[in-house]
């Protein structure tokens, strides 16, 4: 009882590792073809071509934004790092179609924890792209981001980016 009334508070690290959020291939965010993406208009990241239709929690933090239509996730990391995970390009259309949410905004995350699951087929069929982009969209409140090299990765192991914030 004393320990959690004088206990230490928990220490908020300034560095955060970002873990594939997708088990697939890693790309540069300019090989993202929607120019919203690939021109960091959002803020800058990583995206990810998909193998398996399962995003998992890249971070341990909190959800702060689940769209309506499944297609899109935003956390809040331990370090305040606010990272999208845009699941395939032009997807917003689809209306939740294909897409299975496992959590809720509020929702505290580890990394690994299952999100969401999208069928890849139908994304293929009804939307644009697979390809899911990971940004990071608070940026200035961030003081780096040292990305990985591209490749294959995979979901909740993989390391793609490291967030230090201001």
């Amino acid at each position: 009882m004393f320990k959690k009334l004088f206990g230490k508070k928990e220490e908020v690290p300034s560095t955060v590792t970002v873990h594939s959020p997708i088990t697939g291939t890693l790309v540069q965010l300019d090989e993202v073809p929607d120019p919203v993406f690939s021109q960091k208009m959002m803020g800058d990241g990583m995206a990810i071509k998909p193998d398996e239709g399962v995003v998992v929690s890249p971070v341990d933090g909190e959800i702060i934004q689940l769209f309506p239509t499944k297609h899109a996730i935003g956390i809040r990391a331990k370090n305040g790092a606010e990272i999208l995970i845009h699941i395939g390009l032009e997807t917003v259309g689809m209306n939740g179609e294909g897409f299975t949410a496992h959590i809720s905004e509020g929702t505290k995350v580890r990394v690994g924890d299952k999100l969401v699951e999208f069928d890849i087929p139908l994304v293929e069929e009804k939307a644009s792209s697979t390809i899911t982009p990971i940004i990071i969209t608070n940026g200035d409140s961030i003081s780096s981001i040292n990305k990985q090299s591209v490749g294959k990765v995979q979901a909740g192991q993989s390391p793609i980016m490291e967030i230090t914030a201001k």
